[in-house]
């Protein structure tokens, strides 16, 4: 139930000193438990080896599992995807910051130790405090903040729970999931997750961001352009394409 500290800011105050604990934490390889629209996630530096080590090892996924990203903008994912397709672009235009997850090809020179051939998920969160985290750091790994498995914590008594003995902070910003961030989306839900990695764009898993929601941003695009905008074409025989969803990631 421990951390080595928590900040508390539920009602926006220590906010600055919260996300430059939270920054400097993870830059050191920490962990630290931060919000996002419905609930705690555990989150590091995603370009730290110590940070993403401790990260699995207190998640108890092995080596082998790739960890989810949030990012600050969609300008950043052009850094760490190998590729960003026009689709890509375009549900991040209709759905960021939200519930939406897009999964892409990786970047392969990046010094990081995202697995080879897994799928890259990546998502902009809406809550403002870690928007403002990822602004500051850079794209950050994340997970729910509970053993694999287990419920997504709407409160920080429940992520401390479940991994306070493993992280260095974190910021109490209240129950989350109590509201909706946006008329469109379900606050009881995980992400959305799209594979935009092939030239059929697919819906991985169903959440928050409604089916029809994403097919019909996919539908205006194929009529304005004649085509499916994304270039890469999905051969049967390779295995990232039967890659699944980030599985660290949980409900985020």
């Amino acid at each position: 139930m421990s951390a080595g500290q928590v900040w508390e800011c539920a009602d926006g105050a220590n906010r600055e000193t919260a996300v430059g604990g939270a920054v400097a934490a993870m830059r050191r390889g920490g962990l630290v438990i931060l919000p996002t629209e419905n609930s705690y996630v555990v989150a590091t530096d995603a370009f730290s080896l110590r940070g993403t080590a401790l990260l699995r090892r207190a998640k108890m996924v092995p080596e082998s599992t790739p960890l989810g990203l949030l990012v600050a903008s969609p300008v950043v994912v052009s850094g760490v995807a190998a590729r960003v397709p026009r689709v890509a672009k375009k549900l991040m235009e209709a759905f960021w910051p939200g519930l939406l997850t897009v999964l892409l090809r990786p970047q392969p020179t990046l010094a990081w130790d995202h697995p080879k051939r897994a799928p890259l998920a990546v998502r902009m969160p809406l809550h403002p405090f870690t928007l403002a985290v990822c602004a500051r750091l850079g794209p950050i790994a994340a997970s729910t903040a509970t053993i694999a498995g287990g419920d997504a914590p709407r409160t920080i008594e429940e992520a401390l729970e479940a991994l306070g003995d493993d992280v260095s902070g974190a910021c109490d910003v209240g129950a989350l999931g109590e509201r909706s961030w946006s008329a469109q989306e379900d606050p009881e839900l995980s992400s959305t997750i799209v594979d935009a990695r092939f030239t059929e764009v697919s819906i991985a898993r169903e959440g928050a961001v409604a089916a029809e929601r994403v097919q019909e941003v996919l539908r205006r695009l194929e009529q304005g352009t004649g085509d499916t905008v994304a270039t890469v074409e999905q051969a049967p025989s390779d295995p990232v394409a039967q890659a699944p969803p980030s599985p660290a990631s949980d409900q985020e």
